[in-house]
């Protein structure tokens, strides 16, 4: 194999001087006009060709194939003396073995056996045979080059990366040298795109392929990334990881105050559990904890058993009942986050079953859900289950965490992206802030105790009353003089302050949280603006307020004779009821 190649942009057969015997030579055509003529038609005689071998691979009706490639359990046809003539790889297959002969008399081949690394599958090594038989690259599939994400525009994420590395690894093994350029050109093209563990599958292919210019782009990348060194180690060459740490080691700065001190003993303690995970033994983890002065959540033990272990491995953890199921790592990533990466249904369950908060945001915006989904294709998410047979685990990941995060919408820390908000997060925020500031609204006194105890201030952020002046109220208002950074703390302080308010008025104010648990869900809409609407549904809308005063008035009495029973002081909160009148004049 070629151990460098060099970029080309030929996509086609090398065209011949000639067409045919004596069909252009003879013709004696000379001058510019003769020399067009005859370009256009030896393109247009490349293009039939092109498309009566393409006819080969697409007609199986009759079956003129000599050979079969058996790839993920599917035969594909081929015929040995196309693939002979343009590889060099099979020409030397098919002198030295003759495959595994069945009834029909056709040897079989199988791709596992073909590939020394790498995996190529079914509807890529199509595509590469298409560009083998043709000259011309198709597009790639959409089923199984794009993700189930419908926010994403597909132009990095991970199945699209994965389809491109499968044609690169089939290139490069099958020594089809002018494809391998052009693939490379299209994997640097999302080392600028990807996200930062996505270049992993990118770096690999290019290691393994010998394409340094390729592997110089991505150890830059993940160098500069937020990746720690347990995942570079665990996922790339050993040479590829030792580049990294050593490139990352050069590169930081030289001033001592700002260098962070590490503990080779903390560091070789951590190295001995992840040792013991590896080796799934418990017993030996729960020794070495009990040893020294380190937790499990320093070590990340269950963010690292999550990633790399078996599922009985983080059940047998979990177990163990020391660890934080929402610890965030260094890269903000909660182990529900690692286990979403993996898509490992019988990871994520129990970390569910324990306390795991599905709605839970990365730095960058993404939850477990939306994780899952950038990660799935089309193709698997969408296929059939037969009866009897095991159920899809790339569609069933996503199902239990849609299911959850329905079932407790509200759970969770609320991480901000950066620079762009996400659309669930916003919801919450104006959904706590609208019940918040109703709460103030119909009893200003519990509300006040409960937002004391959260240690939450008050804003004006909600929909549902008028904004305090010179703010419009807009969740999505940006301050220029407000960097990213520090809207995200705000936003997520904002969001933890709130939740505590809610979830304290809860336990102190039950009567009073049912009735606005069903204000906000039936009436919100509608009583916001009484004003509004024609004279007959303002009448309506006045005449449920005055029925929702009444509820206010019986919750506030039954909550206030239950704090009296124990121990708690509260004052008469009557005076919110004078407010019906400003928010009919607002």
């Amino acid at each position: 194999m070629a151990s460098s190649i060099e970029p080309s942009s030929s996509l086609s057969f090398t065209s011949s001087s000639h067409l045919s015997n004596n069909s252009v030579s003879n013709n004696h055509l000379s001058g510019p006009c003769s020399s067009e003529t005859g370009h256009s038609l030896e393109v247009i005689s490349l293009g039939k060709l092109s498309s009566s071998l393409e006819r080969l691979l697409s007609d199986s009706t009759p079956d003129y194939s000599d050979a079969d490639i058996v790839v993920e359990n599917i035969s594909v046809g081929v015929h040995r003396c196309i693939l002979a003539a343009r590889s060099d790889f099979f020409n030397d297959l098919f002198k030295r073995e003759k495959g595994s002969c069945e009834k029909e008399g056709k040897p079989k081949y199988c791709m596992d056996n073909l590939l020394p690394f790498g995996k190529v599958g079914h509807e890529a090594f199509l595509i590469f045979l298409s560009y083998v038989y043709t000259g011309k690259l198709k597009h790639s599939p959409v089923e199984v080059s794009t993700c189930v994400d419908n926010t994403c525009n597909h132009d990095a994420c991970r199945p699209a990366i994965n389809f491109a590395v499968e044609l690169m690894y089939a290139s490069y093994i099958f020594q089809i040298r002018e494809l391998v350029s052009l693939l490379q050109r299209h994997l640097v093209n999302f080392v600028g795109k990807a996200r930062s563990e996505d270049i992993i599958p990118i770096l690999t292919v290019a290691f393994h392929c010998e394409l340094n210019q390729l592997v110089m782009q991505c150890v830059d990348r993940v160098a500069r990334s937020d990746l720690d060194d347990i995942s570079l180690e665990k996922e790339l060459p050993h040479r590829v990881a030792e580049e990294i740490k050593l490139l990352r080691l050069k590169s930081e700065p030289k001033d001592e105050a700002n260098l962070e001190i590490t503990d080779p003993l903390h560091e070789k303690r951590i190295r001995r559990i992840h040792k013991a995970l590896d080796s799934d033994d418990i017993e030996l983890v729960t020794l070495l904890l009990s040893e020294s002065n380190i937790t499990l959540d320093q070590a990340y033990g269950l963010h690292y058993a999550a990633a790399y272990c078996d599922a009985k491995v983080v059940s047998e953890l979990l177990g163990l009942g020391v660890a934080n199921v929402n610890l965030r790592n260094r890269r903000g990533y909660t182990v529900l986050h690692v286990a979403a990466m993996r898509k490992e249904p019988n990871i994520i369950v129990p970390l569910l079953s324990k306390g795991a908060r599905a709605s839970e945001l990365t730095s960058d915006g993404q939850n477990a859900v939306s994780i899952c989904r950038r990660l799935t294709r089309p193709k698997d998410y969408h296929a059939k289950i037969e009866q009897c047979q095991e159920a899809n685990k790339d569609r069933l990941c996503i199902d239990v965490l849609e299911r959850e995060i329905l079932r407790n919408p509200l759970a969770g820390d609320a991480s901000v992206s950066s620079p762009v908000v996400s659309d669930d997060l916003h919801m919450k925020l104006l959904y706590l802030e609208n019940r918040v500031a109703f709460a103030r609204l119909f009893f200003p006194t519990e509300a006040k105790l409960a937002m004391d105890i959260a240690h939450a201030e008050m804003t004006a952020e909600f929909a549902g009353l008028s904004a305090r002046k010179g703010s419009s109220g807009n969740l999505r208002e940006v301050d220029l003089n407000e960097t990213p950074i520090v809207q995200n703390k705000r936003l997520r302080s904002r969001m933890e302050a709130l939740q505590r308010t809610v979830e304290m008025g809860r336990r102190y104010f039950p009567n009073c949280s049912e009735v606005l648990d069903k204000f906000m869900e039936d009436d919100l809409p509608d009583l916001c603006y009484l004003e509004k609407g024609t004279p007959d549904e303002q009448r309506l809308k006045t005449r449920r307020f005055m029925e929702l005063k009444d509820d206010v008035q019986k919750a506030f009495s039954r909550d206030k004779a239950e704090m009296s029973l124990s121990g708690l002081s509260s004052s008469s909160s009557s005076s919110s009821l004078k407010y019906n009148n400003k928010i009919r004049r607002s």
